[in-house]
């Protein structure tokens, strides 16, 4: 009969495997072990003299050798905390990340408490920032996209599981699903990695869904797209706001005024790193016209 270990023991033993005892390898074998037993981090920690029946062993060495072989934890266990929600989460979408809550904090900041406007979430994958955006603003309506119909599924799962019903999903590219509308705020979270960066070989990423990561040619072909396209859809004094890498920001401001945005900006992660820029359609003009429309290219503070 194999040894049987306490909780303590089974941590310590996961620990060493993971990384050496370091604070983030005592997280996921915490994370590992409390999913195997389904219960929580706390109980865990109250408990460390329990000992775990033989199959909870089995099932949580099953899950150590995945994250092990490199599996990221999201998908081992099937979700991920993002802004107050616990979202399910496969590989057939992103894992939320902290960095786009931030994406989340700004488009609330620009969404009066009372209005009930109409927005759209762009690539939604788990439907994160969509259903995020639909639970602090309730009065307002949410078209979250996706050219992945499982990526969609997946959304659909977390809106109804969250009980969030003032949010549709669209199958398709980019803003073909919005043909017709016109919307007060566009955000989104789009492919922005270049395609030859080799963190794409690394790490959670190479578990990840390329076709939402990599953007060809250099990591700005989709961001120029959801720009170009979304002075159709956005209503004047429209919002678009899109999450991009740490050294894009320029890049991506540069993007915005030449398709005649006002008010651009980039706005920066709790690591002082650019991650979002910002763009507002002009009052009544055309995409071309800019008169009267302040330009902002400097970063905030």
């Amino acid at each position: 009969m194999p040894p049987r270990h306490d909780i303590e023991d089974l941590l310590q033993r996961a620990r060493t495997k993971l990384a050496d005892n370091t604070e983030s390898a005592r997280l996921e074998a915490e994370i590992l072990l409390a999913f195997s037993l389904g219960k929580n981090r706390s109980w865990l920690r109250t408990w460390p003299e329990h000992v775990p029946n033989p199959e909870q062993q089995d099932t949580f060495d099953h899950l150590l050798m995945r994250r092990t072989a490199g599996e990221p934890i999201a998908y081992i266990t099937g979700e991920r905390d993002f802004w107050d929600m616990t979202l399910r989460v496969t590989p057939d979408t992103l894992i939320p990340r902290p960095e786009t809550e931030r994406l989340v904090e700004l488009a609330l900041e620009h969404i009066p408490q009372t209005v009930d406007w109409r927005i759209a979430d762009l690539g939604t994958g788990s439907g994160a920032i969509a259903l995020a955006l639909a639970r602090e603003r309730p009065r307002c309506h949410l078209i979250a996209t996706d050219v992945s119909a499982a990526a969609l599924q997946v959304a659909r799962s977390n809106a109804k599981k969250l009980g969030i019903s003032n949010i549709e999903f669209r199958l398709g590219p980019w803003l073909v699903p919005l043909a017709g509308e016109r919307l007060a705020l566009i955000a989104s979270n789009p492919p922005y990695i270049h395609p030859d960066d080799p963190h794409l070989c690394h790490g959670d990423l190479r578990f990840e869904p390329a076709a939402a990561l990599g953007s060809a040619p250099d990591g700005l072909h989709d961001i120029r797209e959801i720009a170009h396209e979304a002075h159709e859809h956005l209503r004047p004094d429209g919002w678009l706001l899109l999450e991009h890498g740490y050294d894009q920001g320029s890049a991506v401001r540069a993007i915005l005024a030449a398709q005649g945005y006002c008010e651009v900006a980039t706005h920066s992660d709790l690591g002082g790193h650019d991650r979002t820029s910002q763009g507002r359609t002009a009052p009544h003009t055309s995409p071309t016209d800019t008169s009267g429309c302040a330009m902002i290219t400097s970063e905030p503070p």
